[in-house]
């Protein structure tokens, strides 16, 4: 496998890990719909949290959280309206990033809840 990709996996499980520490319940890690994938659907008082997970060993290029683009954002937005519908839930709904910079193996996780809204 790819060093990127085991980056990325261990990104997401360091961002699981620390939802379930917060009392979060992990509903579907990596949920596909059409061309969008949510990384992790979690939640904690009736709040669905979208977890865009983005892990960088370097930050040469930037912050981890600058890689989320508009398209995914809409594509997030688009994927999660059909993961509410599909399952008939009645909940709110929140966008997070979680950040994960690999420092000498060491992570660092920078949680930005309401990281971003739904636009047009």
């Amino acid at each position: 496998m790819a060093q990127h990709n085991e980056t990325g996996k261990f990104g997401e499980a360091y961002a699981i890990a620390y939802l379930e520490e917060q009392g979060y319940e992990i509903l579907e890690k990596n949920w596909r719909w059409q061309k969008a994938e949510i990384d992790i659907i979690a939640i904690k008082n009736n709040t669905l949290a979208v977890v865009e997970v983005k892990t960088r060993s370097r930050l040469d290029f930037g912050l981890p959280q600058d890689f989320v683009t508009k398209k995914k954002i809409k594509l997030l937005v688009a994927a999660i309206d059909a993961y509410v519908t599909e399952n008939d839930l009645d909940v709110q709904v929140r966008f997070d990033i979680a950040a994960i910079y690999i420092d000498q193996q060491t992570p660092q996780l920078d949680y930005l809840e309401d990281a971003f809204y739904p636009f047009s």
